[in-house]
């Protein structure tokens, strides 16, 4: 199906050279990936006929591919550009989510990837930007984020994915949206599914990277914009007692990029003006890049 689009609805893959409309088999019962866990993606987003920060996305998911073992072949260049090709390919201004992944098929000794194995797979699907009327959140009881000597933490693997997804489970149970994660030492980490920030008198503030969280491309581009902006962002040790005396509470991340917290355990929280001003910045920052 190369050079067609999607069908309505459907998602597109690059794989092989060839676009591909829905779901194609990848990996069969023997691929390392598959039973092993040697997957890397990452996420960039598409909207209103821009792609904020695809460059560092493509960027990171080849930094994640060597963190995994695995042997990349393409440039974060030649990814950023299969990745616009798949864009033109749906409506003009569709809001997509766009995934590059890189995984091994074979093994090498024992559990490690074969480098020389390694695929790619780029996927883009339609998928709405949530919208600033915000969600809410809980500390999780049962998860921590892991130790980088325990994990993998400093790269973007799929393995990793189900520790918030057991968190955000948690919360579900408890009627919530998202769960807050502590890192080993009990300190505010994250959002189960995105970085987290506070507000407290006119100062936004967001856990340091420790080593237990990435570093997200959008948490980066959101403090640079606040501080040219002249927000004062300090990145520090945050405790639940500061969740809980928070003017505000926000989340800056791929999938919305930066949205508010609304409730947080069982406070009502309104959007406050330092998340309003990290919002209109995004956007603006996002949409001058087209």
């Amino acid at each position: 199906m190369a050079g067609q689009g999607p069908d309505k609805g459907e998602a597109l893959t690059y794989i092989d050279g060839e676009w591909h409309s829905g779901n194609p088999p990848i990996m069969g019962a023997t691929t390392h990936a598959a039973w092993l866990g040697s997957v890397v993606f990452d996420g960039a987003r598409a909207f209103d006929g821009t792609t904020p920060d695809l460059d560092l996305h493509c960027e990171r998911v080849i930094d994640s591919a060597i963190g995994m073992g695995l042997g990349p072949k393409l440039t974060a260049e030649e990814i950023e550009g299969i990745a616009l090709d798949g864009v033109k390919r749906f409506p003009q201004g569709a809001a997509l989510y766009i995934r590059p992944m890189f995984f091994a098929e074979s093994g090498a000794r024992i559990l490690e990837p074969d480098p020389d194995s390694t695929r790619f797979v780029l996927t883009l699907f339609d998928s709405p930007l949530p919208t600033a009327s915000g969600f809410s959140a809980c500390l999780s009881q049962t998860t921590r984020r892991p130790t980088p000597e325990s994990a993998l933490t400093h790269i973007k693997a799929s393995c990793l994915y189900p520790i918030g997804a057991r968190a955000v489970a948690e919360a579900g149970k408890r009627g919530y949206d998202n769960a807050v994660v502590r890192d080993g030492l009990g300190n505010i980490a994250e959002f189960a599914t995105a970085n987290i920030f506070i507000a407290k008198d006119g100062v936004a503030k967001t856990p340091p990277p420790n080593g237990t969280f990435l570093n997200g491309v959008t948490r980066r581009r959101v403090i640079q914009l606040l501080r040219n902006h002249g927000t004062q962002v300090i990145e520090e040790t945050l405790t639940q007692d500061d969740l809980l005396d928070a003017d505000e509470i926000f989340s800056t991340g791929n999938y919305g990029k930066v949205t508010p917290v609304t409730r947080y355990e069982d406070r009502n929280l309104q959007p406050g003006p330092i998340f309003s001003v990290a919002r209109k910045l995004y956007w603006d920052f996002a949409h001058s890049a087209r």
